[in-house]
């Protein structure tokens, strides 16, 4: 039997590489990494159920570009050689199963703790673009569980350029296909973009054209290791997690600037969030995202790159969307966490109705067994095709 969703399971060429369907997965953090940052047999064998589940694009998880004291506990790194040899393993499995996997590089920005075991190993401070706390936040790991801190200026933002630079090398070594720059969820290239976390006053803060510099700079250091269509950024113009956004018109103008600039880089694909419910926190009665169509704003922008969108879209909506030329692959979170198989279940029409166990969905620290990370993270069954 044909399955209806025709156009979602047609292949994608991006330059050199071609995705096997427009069924994309999403960077999921999962805090399995234990007992450290460094990828392990469990984290292995969770992305070879993704590509042996006939995934067209596998985006890794946020991987941290520097040691730091995200809330994430057991997040992967790829600053060192031993998470680029771990990685280099899974990357050759992907490939073996005909995968395509892109690592999502991360900074945390203002969004760590400094009494974290990791922040406390590296023996630098929490750094942002100004000296503003986030509301919010909840380290669970750390008695009293503190939300976020004022972080530290930093001096010179090259310096931290630089270091999403070495990633981009570190991740070229270990095996990726190409890189997605996180920019999305307040963390540290959407801190830059946003007016109500940067206040700076030099060449990075400011104006739309300022605020957009650090993120922009990131990319164009991206694509002179990487080269053209192996890059790729991923955007929440809507988001307001982690205490994200500006008044409409400003995110409006900054996000249409910056996306406009870095689709002249010739990435990959730009992949946008829509507003989310579930990330949309609530302070002082009000809720913080700055909601509006961020396909029908941001579309018009985009004219080299490949547009990649997700946001809580059903396989149905996503076939529409490319059906209309409105999208050209569609990126899914939670389904593929609970279906390992999604793009073999969607061919098959198979229904989708596993329930996720959100006790286990981000792992248990390094407290928990070896054997029970697999909980909630690898038990979930491919169906019987």
């Amino acid at each position: 039997m044909a399955s209806k969703f025709t156009k979602l399971l047609e292949p994608l060429t991006i330059g050199p590489l071609t995705l096997r369907n427009r069924v994309a997965m999403a960077a999921l953090t999962r805090s399995r990494s234990v007992p450290t940052n460094v990828p392990n047999d469990i984290n292995l064998e969770y992305y070879v159920q993704r590509a042996r589940g006939g995934a067209g694009l596998i985006t890794t998880e946020g991987t941290l570009i520097c040691q730091q004291g995200t809330e994430w506990q057991n997040a992967p790194g790829i600053w060192n050689q031993d998470q680029v040899s771990a990685w280099k393993r899974i990357t050759d499995a992907v490939h073996a199963e005909g995968g395509v996997i892109f690592n999502q590089i991360w900074h945390l920005g203002r969004a760590s703790h400094p009494d974290a075991p990791e922040q406390k190993a590296s023996g630098m401070p929490v750094y942002a673009p100004s000296d503003i706390a986030a509301r919010g936040g909840k380290f669970r790991f750390l008695p009293g569980h503190p939300g976020y801190v004022t972080p530290v200026a930093i001096e010179d933002p090259r310096i931290l350029i630089d270091l999403y630079k070495q990633a981009a090398i570190n991740a070229k070594e270990a095996g990726f296909d190409g890189v997605e720059l996180h920019g999305a969820n307040g963390y540290l290239v959407h801190q830059f973009l946003d007016s109500t976390s940067n206040k700076r006053t030099d060449a990075y803060g400011g104006s739309i054209e300022n605020r957009a510099r650090f993120g922009l700079e990131i990319l164009k250091e991206l694509v002179s290791i990487w080269g053209s269509k192996r890059v790729a950024v991923r955007l929440s113009p809507a988001g307001g997690y982690n205490d994200m956004g500006m008044p409409l018109q400003e995110n409006i103008d900054t996000f249409r600037y910056f996306i406009s600039q870095a689709d002249l880089l010739d990435l990959g694909y730009i992949s946008l969030i829509r507003h989310i419910p579930a990330m949309d926190p609530e302070f002082d009665g009000n809720h913080r995202a700055t909601k509006h169509d961020v396909l029908k704003t941001y579309r018009p922008c985009i004219k080299k790159s490949a547009l990649l969108l997700n946001g809580d879209l059903t396989p149905e909506e996503a076939n529409q969307l490319i059906v209309a030329k409105e999208i050209d692959a569609a990126v899914f979170g939670t389904l593929w966490i609970g279906h390992p198989d999604l793009a073999k279940r969607i061919e098959q029409d198979i229904p989708l109705d596993t329930k996720l166990d959100l006790k286990t969905l981000y792992g248990g620290g390094a407290q928990i067994p070896y054997e029970q990370q697999k909980k909630g993270y690898t038990d979930y069954p491919a169906a019987r095709l």
